[in-house]
């Protein structure tokens, strides 16, 4: 289970991604989303794709790892295409069977959020996979710093948020445990109802939260054991640098972003 994890997980490597400052990639993944929201037309959504695919085989990390990871989410991206293409009743008709009729802009509207959400999946992946949690902390501190003038807790926000991320995995690697757990007990996960399967899945969660407040206060004592005391009197052992590799990613996002400019309707 927790090798088909991806979100929220880092995998070393050495490529042009990972050497990356923490503080592009972040700045990129803003980017993107903010492009991804307001894209209305195929071909920025094309440009967004091989855009993606760009950044994916510069990242040395094969489609067909990705493809694993994101299996456990790719229903969503079905039922929301599906959603759409059922239930939107605008445009020209283009197909009837019986009660069920397809519009021209419910395949369109499908089509396009099920595109966009999955591009963000990935998107968002390629940035924990090829970035450490302790780099995004520093990245995001790092971007967040002019918010110190008033007082904000930049540090503690970009700790907060990275200890979230990394955490992912680990609670489904517990989930995936105590599941097993209850299974050599003779529960049933895959195969009965859905009412019985709902019901099969309540015994998790106070296992779950137990375990998961149990791991919270060990990394407390760790860290106070360790002396942190937030970012007061905090150093960096790695300082950030910004490489050309960082300029030319973030410019293609911006020219991708005057495209979409210039071809939305």
């Amino acid at each position: 289970m927790m090798e088909k994890i991806i979100f929220g997980r880092y995998v070393p490597a050495d490529s042009i991604i990972h050497r990356m400052d923490p503080r592009s990639k972040l700045l990129i993944v803003f980017l993107f989303v903010c492009i991804v929201f307001i894209a209305n037309n195929s071909i920025t959504y094309g440009i967004l794709a091989v855009y993606t695919f760009i950044m994916m085989r510069l990242s040395k990390i094969s489609f067909r790892f990705l493809y694993g990871g994101l299996k456990p989410v790719l229903w969503l991206v079905v039922f929301t295409m599906l959603l759409h293409l059922f239930f939107t009743k605008e445009g020209q008709l283009l197909f009837e069977l019986g009660p069920l009729k397809i519009y021209e802009e419910g395949l369109r509207k499908g089509i396009f959020i099920s595109l966009r959400f999955f591009l963000l999946i990935l998107v968002t992946s390629l940035l924990t996979l090829t970035t450490t949690p302790i780099e995004i902390t520093d990245g995001l501190e790092t971007l967040l710093k002019p918010l110190n003038k008033v007082k904000f807790p930049v540090h503690e926000l970009a700790l907060m948020m990275s200890i979230s991320l990394r955490f992912i995995p680990t609670l489904m690697q517990e989930t995936d445990k105590i599941m097993k757990a209850q299974t050599a007990r003779g529960v049933e996960f895959t195969s009965g109802p859905v009412k019985e399967r709902i019901k099969a899945i309540i015994p998790l969660l106070i296992p779950l939260f137990v375990s998961s407040f149990k791991r919270a206060e060990e990394l407390a004592t760790a860290m106070e054991a360790r002396g942190y005391r937030g970012a007061e009197g905090r150093t960096k052992y790695r300082q950030l640098h910004w490489k050309p590799a960082d300029t030319a990613m973030l410019v293609l996002l911006g020219i991708i972003a005057i495209l979409l400019i210039l071809f939305r309707t």
